[in-house]
């Protein structure tokens, strides 16, 4: 866990950094500023999120499409957020399950 809080707060500060000097925010960019390779921010939904967030940020929140792109992130987020629940509630019940027999 310390680890991914480590890559969220690397993220965030490499997104912060880019739209500060109004570069644009790509993946590739916030891999290099964050020290953080590619592959593990594609995989990771919820540093993706960040990253997308940051990205519209920048324009218009009004517009439909913008608004369709933010609850789309904020759905694939959820999505994250519930298998990661759904793992964790497996975890729980597999360990109870193996401390019982031998109570």
């Amino acid at each position: 866990m310390p680890a991914d809080h480590d890559h969220l707060t690397r993220a965030e500060a490499a997104c912060a950094e880019l739209a500060a000097t109004g570069q644009p925010i790509t993946l590739t960019a916030v891999a290099v500023l964050a020290r953080i390779g590619r592959t593990t921010l594609y995989r990771r939904t919820g540093l993706r999120a960040v990253i997308d967030e940051h990205k519209t940020r920048g324009q218009d929140a009004s517009t439909l499409t913008s608004l369709t792109v933010q609850i789309d992130q904020m759905r694939r987020s959820l999505e994250a957020v519930a298998a990661k629940v759904r793992r964790h509630e497996e975890t729980i019940r597999r360990l109870e399950r193996a401390r019982r027999p031998g109570q």
